[in-house]
């Protein structure tokens, strides 16, 4: 009974463990994302020249191929450009 109780109390102390790094995570992400909106709130509604800040902040490659190239964001989206 005492070594079922201890494998119990370290299988819940393992769960705690992670839950509470899944909190954080989601902390960090909530975050992110409202530091991202205050930064967007911030930008002209029309972007009609090249923002040097703005690109680093959204983009994070762009591969270039002989008839198009592929702009991947931060976010994990991913845009084809075909002219």
């Amino acid at each position: 009974m005492i070594k079922w109780a201890m494998k119990f109390t370290v299988r819940l102390r393992d769960e705690k463990q992670k839950v509470q790094l899944d909190i954080i995570g989601r902390n960090e992400l909530k975050k992110r994302i409202a530091d991202m909106g205050d930064f967007l709130r911030k930008q002209p509604p029309a972007i009609t020249e090249y923002d040097e800040p703005l690109v680093r902040r959204l983009i994070e490659k762009i591969t270039v191929y002989e008839d198009r190239f592929t702009v991947e964001f931060k976010s994990g989206l991913t845009v084809d450009v075909n002219e």
